[in-house]
């Protein structure tokens, strides 16, 4: 298994009775790895699963396991828990229903703030008892936790675990020093969308990025050209889809993308679940507009 490229995390279309809209939902999985994606990410917070009830949520995980081995891609799901050992059944569940996912997506623990020593406990126990590989998902401004490149990379010896979803808000020096010696076999994938250009430049494996719904393959270029080492190519693209991606958070995740993918024909609402609120026209439209701006 090689996480690299650009991995889709998959939003929840809303029919409009307010009901998971399978049918969008399995047409766009497969619009997103026609494009080139290398992967789906199931029940990430884009797909606002804890909005979700169980069924839907497995649901989810099923027409995306099926897109995903129609087109032999890579699966990852979202794993939840708000400790240890629920996080553990979660993995154990997944393993059971979803065995031929590829790996499992398990953020840092929210709130609690373990501390570092805490942290990489609490992943090597995981590790130890899950049936599929993990991805450590770091996101210090809504976990609370910060980690340093020392944890990190003490996270990445640990077997069991394959990578990182590394989404600090910016290019820090934690992100220059993981990524300096991170281990061959770990994957250091950006969770920052406007911040993929330079953390690819710097050696990341690629990315999980919510953007990506709306320009697959153009995300996916961008990343190929900077392993080929194209880098005049790469800077210019990486612009215009820095602009893209701050566009499509102008308002909370996932709600322009929501938007824009209804604006077109996508999905059948821009809906989402209490508390988030649908994302106001001028952002959809803005975010539109630099769509389709790419092709010019």
């Amino acid at each position: 298994m090689e996480l690299t490229g650009i991995h889709v995390p998959l939003i929840t279309p809303f029919a409009a009775d307010g009901t998971v809209a399978l049918d969008a939902l399995a047409v766009l999985a497969a619009e997103l790895l026609e494009a080139g994606a290398a992967g789906l990410v199931a029940l990430g917070t884009t797909g606002e699963p804890a909005a979700l009830s169980e069924d839907e949520r497995w649901a989810v995980v099923e027409t995306a396991a099926a897109a995903c081995a129609a087109r032999r891609a890579l699966l990852t799901v979202g794993a939840h828990g708000g400790d240890t050992r629920s996080t553990a059944e979660s993995l154990a569940a997944l393993g059971k229903r979803v065995p031929q996912a590829a790996a499992a997506l398990v953020t840092v623990p929210a709130f609690l703030r373990p501390g570092e020593a805490g942290t990489v406990a609490h992943f090597r126990a995981l590790a130890g008892s899950s049936p599929l590989p993990l991805v450590v998902y770091h996101i210090p401004y809504r976990t609370g936790q910060q980690l340093s490149a020392a944890a990190l990379l003490e996270l990445a010896a640990l077997d069991g675990v394959a990578g990182v979803k590394y989404a600090t808000g910016g290019v820090d020096q934690t992100a220059v020093e993981l990524l300096a010696a991170a281990p061959a076999d770990f994957a250091v994938l950006t969770g920052e969308d406007a911040f993929l250009s330079p953390l690819l430049a710097l050696g990341a494996a690629g990315g999980i990025l919510a953007s990506a719904h709306l320009a697959t393959a153009r995300f996916v270029e961008l990343t190929e050209a900077w392993q080929a080492g194209d880098a005049a190519r790469a800077r210019a693209l990486g612009h215009r889809l820095t602009g893209l991606a701050l566009a499509a958070f102008a308002a909370p995740n996932p709600t322009v993308i929501k938007g824009v993918l209804h604006a077109q024909g996508r999905i059948p609402t821009p809906d989402v679940r209490l508390p988030l609120l649908p994302a106001g026209e001028a952002e959809v439209e803005a975010a539109l507009k630099l769509v389709s701006g790419l092709d010019h």
